[in-house]
This record gives structure tokens, sequence and C-alpha cells, in this order.
């Protein structure tokens, strides 16, 4: 699991007109007794004066959960032969913690299951996504060109390893595969990490928001957790958190569904249809950045027209 930590010194509000390339950031579905009630946002990127003053970071989780996510895990079996060989050369051993006893691969058996393919490593998935996510925070918003990552859920699950300040022309060879200075974690603690980024940037915080994203990877990943964090009820009109999932997400411009000003203008007109051909709601003043409308309870989708084309979204609901 990311989390992206993103701080700015500027206010931010949306500039360009909505185009083919944008859609939807946040749709949210409630099914009421005669109708369904949708609630969203557009998806833009900040452009001109909003783009700039930004400092911006990015946590990677390395508690032991991930050791897999990593690509350090060794999957594979030992031929009983081959194993019983191993201990004859002192090459395998037994240790017990906690009441388990555990099989301890000294490196040389390591080196030569992987070799004549007893072993292979997990596939490293958070590599790929981490540097594309460096990349394009340092080359498109950060107002150094650099994003800071540390590797947060470290040790006893409150501590934290720096990485650096990485430019975008860096990320495509860093070697992302936990940390190198303390052990994975036995906890998950997220403040540690709020606390990093919060004085690491503490003259972006002044007077200014910071929004977090997390972002999950990976078939294990529990989203009801990230869920429950991103609908977290603070009892202010403060909204932090938000989260995807990697394997959802089909541009990278979807972590920033939730940076939107509401009342911004992003279109001069649009119009929403129902599924059944009829209009629902028409902008004939400007689309705002965040849209409220009801459908038909029936509706399978509706379509919103704007700059001449029409953009589809499926709507489904939970009972």
């Amino acid at each position: 699991m990311i989390t992206i930590l993103v701080k700015q010194r500027a206010p931010f509000k949306i500039t360009r007109f909505l185009t083919s390339e944008t859609a939807f950031g946040k749709v949210y579905v409630r099914k009421t007794a005669k109708q369904l009630q949708v609630q969203l946002t557009i998806l833009m990127l900040p452009s001109g004066q909003a783009a700039e003053g930004w400092q911006t970071g990015i946590a990677l989780d390395a508690s032991s959960s991930m050791i897999s996510a990593y690509g350090r895990e060794l999957k594979g079996e030992l031929p009983q032969k081959v194993t019983q060989a191993y201990k004859n050369k002192g090459w395998i051993r037994q240790e017990e913690e906690d009441g388990m006893r555990f099989r301890i691969f000294e490196k040389a058996a390591v080196t030569e299951a992987l070799e004549k393919g007893y072993f292979k490593y997990s596939d490293n998935l958070v590599q790929p996504t981490a540097r594309k996510l460096i990349a394009y925070l340092a080359s498109t918003l950060d107002i150094n060109g650099r994003t800071t990552v540390i590797y947060w859920a470290c040790g006893n699950g409150s501590q934290y390893e720096e990485v650096g300040d990485i430019p975008a022309e860096d990320s495509e060879t860093l070697t992302i595969q936990g940390h190198k200075k303390v052990r994975l974690g036995t906890g998950t603690h997220l403040q540690p990490a709020l606390a990093y980024y919060c004085n690491r940037f503490a003259e972006a915080n002044k007077r200014n928001v910071i929004k977090c994203i997390l972002i999950g990877i990976g078939k294990e990943v529990d989203e009801k957790q990230m869920t429950a964090l991103d609908f977290l009820d603070t009892g202010t009109p403060i909204d932090i958190w938000d989260h995807k999932l990697a394997d959802d997400m089909q541009d990278l411009i979807e972590i920033f569904a939730e940076l939107v000003d509401e009342n911004q203008i992003v279109a001069p007109t649009a119009a929403i249809y129902g599924s059944d051909g009829q209009l629902i709601k028409k902008f004939t003043d400007g689309l705002p950045a965040k849209v409220v409308f009801e459908l038909p309870i029936n509706s399978q989708w509706f379509e919103m027209e704007v700059m001449e084309e029409r953009i589809r979204q499926t709507v489904a609901y939970k009972a």
C-alpha cells in the first residue's frame, strides 16, 4: 500500500475547461425509496497558478505484511532429498519464536535453490506503481521537481526510513524493495508518517491544506479499512483522506479526484441525460466541479453532455 501525501502552498483552483481527456473524479450513488441520488466531482489536473507551489511526498508501507509485495518472499519448495542435503551442510536451521517454529535458510542455500529453480522471489508489485507516481508528482506538480519518499510502518510500526527527495528522471531506476536500515514493521501507525511530512514541509503547511491518498496494491488489500479511513468522521468539514486501488486506476490523474473547488466553473454549459434519454439537468450558467442530481430508480447509467461530447457513467449502489 502506498500513501501519497500532497501539501500545497498556494490555493487550489481548477482553471481549464473539461475536455475529452477528463472524466469524473468521485461518483457517489445513494438509493432512496423513489430515486437514485448522485453526487460527482469533475476530474481535472490543476493548471496555471493553481499548479504552482506544491510540496509532494510518497510514503511506502514497510510493514511485514508487505514482504511479498516488495518481491522479497521466497516462493517454492525444496525436494526432500535436497532439504536433507542442505541440513547436512548446515544451510538450514530451526528457530522458535512465540511458540512457532521456523526454518531459516543460509545465504548459500537460497543462492543454490534459486539457481536450480527450486525457489523464486515473489513479483515486486510496489516498484512499478511507485516509480510512476514519483515521476508523475515530481514532474507535473512539485515546486522543487522532487518527490520526498519514505518507508513507513517500519520496526515497531511507528518508525520510518527516509529514501530521499527523488527527481522524476531518477524514478525509473529507483530500487524500491522495502527498508534497508530498519526492519519490516510489526504494526501499522499512520501518525508518524503524517508528522514527518508536516515537519518536513512546515512552511508549506501554513494556512493551506494537506491531502492524503491511500493506494492499495495487489489482491490482498483490505479495502474496508481504506474506506473507513476515507470516510472518517472528524467532527469537522475537513476531509484529509481519499483512497484508490491501483488495479482500478486508468490514469494517474485520478489521485486528484477529491482535490476540487466545488464552486469552480469548469465548463460554460452542460447537460445530464438519463439512460432513458430524458434530460435530467441542464447547466446554462456553467458546470461546477461538484454536481448533485437525481435519477429514476431503475437507471443503469447517465451521460453528461459537455463541449459537444458525451461522457457515459454507469451507476451502482449498495442496497
